[in-house]
């Protein structure tokens, strides 16, 4: 055992300092976008080209291993990156998360040798499993955090940058052009998303094809109902302008209801969550601190049964839950 002890002591290390350099590098481009106003418009001040700027922040990620044995699940991951402000790839995603898991997995092995439980392969591949499973479901709480976050500051954001947009409409100004206004004067999030309408628009794209980008790209309903009221009006005609003043007083409205409902059902809505994530992180946690107690009952007949029925169960309970707490208002 005191063989191991030095090879236990590098791996837990090496996991450690990989762990630590992929956290710092996250926190460190959180920080750097938080502190710029427009990250557009820094990118274009800096000298960047409208294409460099309009790459480098929109960019689609190349098409990675995981891109060609799941596009599915590949493009789902990068559009949900890019709803939370991440320009990071679901291949780097999954460098992080298993740099994470073995992080936690030495930690955990580094622990048994302490109890002389570490020489049990079996306990050892445990840790490791409930390790992945940890690194798993905070990395998806964390995307979710910094996706709704920034959802809702866009959201926010929309009424006040379409009151920009009429009013250098009645100014006399084309569409695309108060966009382009309200793209240099709002701050980021929506700063930035308005840019990308005219630099998309600006390399040949259809006007009203961009808003529909647009609106894929942020994943808010409201934006949906921007881009299909200027889809409308461009088919039928009319005072565009009275048309976004609706527009916003009408989101305007549906924010102070949405307020309201949040408010009132915060507390089902926390509870949800809880009932949610606990589960797998007690069941985590205890696969990695205490690998023995489920390892030791492997060989019992009614273990795996009762496993797959419990799994079952957290399924169904997901869906119900999910049936109370969500709802269309």
């Amino acid at each position: 055992m005191s063989q191991m002890n030095p090879i236990i002591y590098i791996v837990a290390f090496v996991a450690v300092v990989m762990f630590v350099q992929a956290l710092v590098s996250v926190v460190m481009n959180s920080g750097d976008r938080a502190r710029r106003v427009n990250r557009r418009l820094t990118l274009l001040e800096g000298g960047a080209t409208q294409e460099k700027a309009y790459e480098s922040l929109l960019r689609r990620p190349p098409k990675d291993a995981l891109g060609v044995a799941a596009p599915g699940l590949h493009n789902h991951l990068s559009l949900r990156f890019r709803q939370a402000g991440l320009t990071i790839t679901p291949l780097q995603f999954g460098i992080f998360l298993a740099a994470a898991a073995v992080a936690l997995g030495a930690g955990a092995i580094l622990l048994m040798s302490t109890f002389g439980q570490a020489r049990n392969l079996t306990n050892v591949i445990v840790s490791f499993v409930g390790a992945t499973g940890l690194a798993i479901t905070g990395g998806a709480l964390s995307i979710g955090y910094l996706r709704n976050r920034r959802l809702k500051k866009l959201e926010e954001q929309l009424p006040e940058a379409l009151d920009v947009v009429i009013r250098a409409v009645r100014a006399g100004h084309p569409l695309i052009m108060a966009i382009k206004l309200a793209s240099e004067e709002m701050s980021d999030p929506i700063g930035s998303e308005f840019g990308f309408i005219v630099d998309e628009t600006t390399y040949g794209l259809e006007f009203r094809d961009s808003l529909v980008n647009f609106a894929h790209r942020t994943g808010s309903e409201y934006v949906h109902f921007f881009a299909v009221s200027v889809a409308i009006q461009s088919e039928t005609g009319g005072n565009l302008a009275e048309v976004l003043s609706n527009l916003a007083t009408v989101i305007r409205n549906q924010q102070t209801l949405h307020l309201r409902v949040r408010a009132l059902t915060s507390e089902g809505k926390m509870s949800a969550q809880v009932l949610s994530a606990l589960p797998i992180i007690l069941v985590s946690f205890i696969m990695v601190t205490q690998p023995s107690f489920y390892s030791s009952k492997f060989a019992e007949p009614i273990f795996w049964p009762v496993v797959g029925a419990i799994v079952t169960l957290y399924f169904i309970g997901q869906f119900i839950i999910n049936r109370m707490v969500n709802f269309r208002y």
